[in-house]
């Protein structure tokens, strides 16, 4: 085995190269799962979406009702 070489019959060079490969690897997975624009991130958005679309259809319901309570109202009132 010469200077060069290291684990396994590859070089030290190669080691290291791999070994950076997987770290950067490794950060852009994490950032994926749980970086701003994250997988995460993502599913939060999702449910907020869902309890925001819900409450639009509860409130139009509401926006109805009042609305026909507004208009029955107004016709009891005296014509000016």
């Amino acid at each position: 085995m010469t200077e060069r070489e290291d684990i396994a019959g590859f070089s030290l060079k190669t080691l290291l190269l791999t070994l950076l490969a997987m770290l950067l690897f490794g950060l852009y997975v994490g950032v994926l799962v749980w970086g701003e624009n994250s997988v995460t991130v993502l599913k939060q958005l999702e449910k907020k979406k869902s309890s925001l679309s819900e409450k639009i259809v509860t409130l139009k319901a509401e926006n109805q009702r009042l609305q026909k309570e507004f208009f029955e109202l107004k016709q009891l009132e005296p014509k000016e």
